[in-house]
């Protein structure tokens, strides 16, 4: 049987352009090697099979013969080691993506994309199981998702993780030295990863996508060097110079300070992808202007968190103005607005960007942000407060900002279950399963008259309007006339 499951994914190779002809034995004898085999039927045709199928068929016969242990980590490890034996060479991938880049940047990013699916690196028949709806309110529509595609690991993995050789190599997840590694028990196999190159202004850098992808074609671009993420006029610059070289894709960053930072500071990286999302559709609320720049369109945007949005043809100049405000914001202190440059030496201001192209113009949204905390809100101000935590407890990263939720994965069992005590009438505070949503649960029945009919879409929509909340916790400013009044302030001190 297992030689059926080698001649289906030499087949699947072929068909979808990842393996050429003439490197078919040599892939073959490589998956040999891998299996500890010393021969081989061929056979004209085979059965057609999913590649997730195929898969799980090497996986199978693996754990049935001994070459791995049973358990998630260690097949994961070993499926990705049987597409490696298909997967182009990096300089093959990044020849033909230059290649295309010639006809038209979209030819190449969708050869680059498809390619990521085809290897296996993004796993497509997981990134189906992941929950997905659109919540319509006054901002928009805003997304929301529950993340089931990353897989959580067994506890045979982790045990097994804890006896696994530590390692510095490579330095972190978005080193360039992931690309071919074949990762460990404690650390995942990437030899299917494949990257780019690509400059931005003047700093080499590289262009992959993310294995879980959020959104389409979620991509992240990180500095070869390993080396802190900074939020400073060469990030604005390195952003414009990415919409630059691919104007149908988006660009942000995370911002550079924790609670309001992304999951990873130690690396400089930004996130982007052929995307808009709802803060991108959000209009300007209230025009501004900044002396010196009169000719860059700029605005307060309507939406929940603090955006300066600023719009341009010129990129340097666009910059400029992007480094200015962040330099009055770094060092701002309003103390009726509850804003502080800084406490106790500790700097509590920063920015997380976005940049687009809009035709020929640049645009660029500059959100706000303050991770100042205090004894009522030990995991900051700007952050989901606590009655929010039972549904996102998370930081709010870039992708949140924009109006995309990536809510728990643990969240598709508790609403399963909330849904059905609802519906029975339970007394939720006494079941453990789902004890922490009992408040919330409270309130959603003084608003609705609940039945078996509707109630899946009413903790949908609920739950949706949690995450607006999540966001205008996270606003340094509120979209109150108060909040309006402090924002205006701050714009008026950017000289």
């Amino acid at each position: 049987m297992i030689f059926e499951y080698i001649n289906s994914l030499i087949k699947y190779a072929l068909d979808c352009g990842l393996l050429d002809v003439n490197d078919k034995y040599y892939a073959i004898n490589t998956i040999l090697d891998i299996l500890n085999l010393d021969e081989f039927e061929e056979v004209d045709s085979c059965p057609e099979l999913q590649l997730e199928d195929i898969l799980s068929g090497f996986i199978s016969y693996a754990v049935e013969n001994g070459i791995i242990d049973d358990n998630i980590t260690a097949k994961d490890l070993f499926d990705t080691r049987i597409m490696s034996a298909v997967t182009p060479r990096p300089s093959q991938v990044i020849e033909k993506f230059n290649t295309l880049y010639k006809e038209s940047p979209e030819m190449a990013t969708d050869y680059f994309y498809k390619l990521s699916c085809d290897c296996d690196y993004i796993r497509r028949y997981r990134i189906k199981k992941d929950m997905k709806w659109v919540y319509p309110c006054e901002y928009g529509n805003i997304d929301i998702t529950i993340n089931l595609s990353k897989p959580e690991k067994d506890p045979k993995a982790i045990a097994a993780a804890k006896f696994a050789k530590q390692s510095s190599y490579p330095k972190c997840m978005l080193c360039r030295e992931n690309t071919g590694y074949r990762g460990r028990m404690n650390y995942p196999a990437r030899q299917t990863l494949r990257t780019i190159p690509v400059e931005l202004n003047g700093t080499a850098s590289s262009l992959q996508y993310s294995p879980y992808v959020y959104y389409n074609e979620h991509c992240i671009v990180f500095n070869n060097e390993h080396t802190p993420m900074v939020i400073n006029k060469n990030a604005f610059a390195k952003l414009l110079d990415f919409v630059t070289v691919f104007p149908h894709y988006f660009i942000g960053s995370n911002a550079d300070l924790p609670i309001v930072g992304g999951s990873i500071l130690t690396h400089d990286h930004f996130q982007g992808g052929n995307y808009t999302f709802a803060m991108a559709e959000a209009p300007i609320e209230q025009e501004v202007a900044f002396e010196g720049f009169e000719d860059i369109k700029a605005g307060i945007v309507k939406w929940p968190m603090s955006v300066i949005r600023i719009c341009g043809d010129d990129k340097a100049k666009l910059a400029d103005l992007a480094d200015r405000i962040l330099t009055a914001w770094r060092n701002y202190t309003d103390e009726d607005a509850f804003i502080f440059a800084e406490t106790d030496g500790e700097k509590h201001n920063t920015i997380t960007p976005i940049a687009r192209r809009r035709g020929e113009s640049y645009e660029m949204d500059l959100v706000l942000r303050n991770n100042i905390t205090t004894e009522e809100h030990p995991l900051g101000v700007y952050h989901p407060h606590a009655e929010l935590h039972h549904i996102k407890k998370e930081n709010i990263g870039l992708i949140e900002v924009m109006g995309l939720a990536v809510l728990p994965s643990r969240l598709k069992k508790e609403l399963a279950v909330l849904e059905e005590a609802l519906v029975n009438g339970e007394n939720i505070a006494e079941n453990a399963e789902i004890s922490l949503h009992a408040d919330w649960a409270e309130e959603i029945k003084a608003k609705h008259e609940i039945t078996k009919e509707n109630v899946h879409n009413i903790i949908l929509e609920e739950t949706g309007l949690v995450f607006k909340k999540v966001l205008e916790d996270a606003g340094v400013y509120k979209v109150t006339e108060e909040g309006r009044k402090a924002f205006l302030r701050f714009i008026e001190s950017v000289k």
